[in-house]
């Protein structure tokens, strides 16, 4: 593999460090640094820096690429998470409507979930959670209304 101007400088340094311990002459310093200067792979720095303490050169990992055989497999979404997610977020938009709808789903999505090991449990949480605030706020302002009913008649 060809040497980078990096490579080449992280060779220099561990050389550096070699003659600042002691490890070396000046002559053989001067020399080793103009070699890696002038080196044109990673073993020729390699070589340079490998009866030193820090070492050779570290080599890059080779990059495998794995067949699509052996990748896992991907999870579905349930289909019911994902309506009773869409359900919990029109909450807002549609006053409220669609809360009561987006509690059953939720909760049948997360049956289904449970029961299949499918993914989409985020999402039938989160329809369940918002379709129970949207429930709740109605029934507090039913509530409301039915109190100051009674006290204005």
């Amino acid at each position: 593999m060809l040497a980078s101007h990096a490579d080449r400088e992280r060779a220099v340094d561990v050389l550096r460090a070699g003659y600042a311990e002691g490890r070396m002459e000046r002559e053989e310093f001067e020399r080793r640094v103009a070699r890696a200067c002038a080196a044109r792979t990673v073993g020729e720095l390699a070589v340079l820096v490998a009866d030193l303490p820090q070492g050779p050169v570290p080599q890059p990992a080779p990059v495998v690429a794995v067949p699509g055989t052996f990748r896992p497999a991907r999870q579905r979404t349930s289909g019911t998470a994902v309506a009773a997610g869409v359900c919990g977020l029109l909450c807002l938009p549609t006053f409220g409507l669609t809360g009561i709808p987006a509690v059953v789903l939720g909760h049948a999505a997360r049956a289904d979930i449970r029961r299949s090991g499918a993914a989409g449990d985020g999402l039938a949480l989160t329809g369940l959670v918002l379709g129970w605030l949207s429930t709740a706020g109605w029934a507090f302002v039913l509530v409301l209304l039915a109190l100051l009913s009674a006290a204005v008649g």
